[in-house]
């Protein structure tokens, strides 16, 4: 098969980047597959617009079903995002023998334990790299550089949208509804950011990691998922005081005996990270993944997390590799989830109270005699112990601003101590908990 024929469905922003690479690079790349990519067919639902291409020869279809279908097509990008139609569309094409690539977390995190049995039974392959950290090969890492060692933590800035903000909310001491709009005024924040502010584009993202990290299942919806609309600028200026910065991150570790994995703790969630630590570097829409193994210690995977050009160099990366190995020479490459079906498994999702960690806790209470005493006192009662208490300037309404620094306990054990602290008549039930984690690297 000297020349591979691609079918790309959705020409928007990372469709448009990919389409280019497929014109513009296809010398580079032939020379390098020794075999030609070309691109013959796009279909979007807006076929209208100068995109600065040269698409004459590319068949266009205002239907993707056209191309998921085609006898001509070996190959189909799925780049239309979401569940559906994008999960229908990739398992017809799979159907008919196409090997898929495709950009869509949240496909597979929620589909892919559907998927990739599917693409197995017709010999096929499915790609993904673009579906977590942009341009940045942290998949092709785990999948194939990591595989001799035995994954120790996972921790993960995986949302350009939200680094943006925090780094903005840090540098100008400006608060979150005010960068959030500069934010979607600069195209960082769609209209609607619910999926990246409140954590759950991450969360589709680390449930990947996770599974090709430990073997496992993908378990998306047993990520624990917090966001960032709740951090004020006070918070990000207190805890640059205490030598800390904060960034949503996912975070997986594996827990076990002997070498092997009974459950995986998943969270996302606004962290308070040493400002020294390497990946409190990583500011503005980049994204970073720093993986520890039992042999390498500690690596990083940093760079451009979204945007047109970084995600469709991810694609095509994909894409070369699939082709590398066609005609019929899918079993070569390594499996898609980085471990041989018959060994992932269903490994349970350590419960959220069980994680243990070490917290920030920011309380707003009533100027009064007491009040500190009392909410030491319940912490004491649950066993938390305090390595600092700071109480800051006193705000309108004669509210003040108590920060406690609690050492490690278990998620549980600090709700129940939190619960019977918002209870008090002196504490506001405006309460914020951070979780803090140290680094290696």
């Amino acid at each position: 098969m000297n020349e591979i024929r691609v079918g790309l469905l959705g020409l928007g922003t990372i469709g448009t980047g990919v389409a280019r690479i497929l014109i513009e690079q296809q010398e580079l790349m032939s020379r390098r597959l020794g075999k030609t990519l070309r691109l013959a067919a796009v279909a979007d639902r807006n076929l209208e617009g100068d995109r600065g291409l040269d698409l004459s020869g590319v068949r266009m279809c205002s239907d993707a079903q056209d191309i998921v279908t085609a006898g001509d097509i070996d190959l189909v990008i799925e780049l239309i995002g979401g569940y559906e139609p994008a999960r229908s569309f990739v398992a017809t094409a799979i159907e008919h023998g196409k090997h898929v690539v495709t950009a869509n977390k949240a496909l597979i995190a929620k589909h892919g334990e559907e998927l990739f049995p599917l693409a197995r039974k017709h010999g096929v392959a499915i790609g993904f790299e673009a579906a977590v950290g942009g341009g940045i090969p942290c998949l092709k890492a785990l999948r194939e550089g990591l595989a001799a060692n035995a994954v120790e933590s996972v921790y993960g800035i995986l949302n350009g949208t939200c680094n943006f903000i925090l780094t903005k909310m840090e540098n100008e001491g400006a608060d979150y509804a005010e960068v959030l709009k500069e934010a979607q005024e600069l195209g960082y924040a769609e209209a609607d950011p619910t999926f990246d502010v409140e954590g759950v584009d991450t969360a589709h993202k680390l449930s990947i990691l996770a599974s090709m990290a430990f073997g496992s299942r993908i378990r998306f919806d047993e990520v624990f998922t917090e966001g960032i609309s709740n951090i004020t600028a006070a918070d990000i200026e207190a805890v640059r005081e205490l030598g800390y910065r904060i960034k949503l991150l996912g975070i997986a570790k594996p827990h076990g005996q002997n070498g092997q994995v009974e459950s995986i703790e998943m969270h996302v969630h606004p962290t308070l990270v040493p400002v020294e630590a390497q990946i409190a570097q990583v500011s503005d829409s980049y994204n970073a993944v720093q993986v520890s193994g039992d042999f390498v210690e500690h690596t990083m995977y940093f760079g451009r997390g979204a945007g047109e050009r970084p995600t469709a160099s991810a694609v095509m990366a994909d894409v070369m590799d699939i082709a590398r190995v066609l005609p019929g020479g899918v079993e070569y490459l390594a499996p898609p989830m980085a471990y041989v079906e018959e060994e992932r498994r269903d490994v349970a999702t350590l419960p959220m109270a069980d994680v243990e960690c070490e917290y920030y806790i920011r309380l707003m209470v009533n100027d009064e005699p007491g009040v500190i005493a009392a909410v030491t006192s319940i912490l004491a009662d649950q066993r938390i112990s305090l390595e600092a208490v700071l109480q800051k300037e006193r705000h309108a309404g004669h509210q003040v601003p108590i920060i406690l620094m609690a050492h490690e306990t278990t998620e549980g054990n600090l709700q129940a101590a939190m619960a019977r602290i918002t209870e008090l008549a002196a504490v506001n039930e405006n309460v914020l908990i951070l979780r803090k984690e140290s680094f290696g690297a």
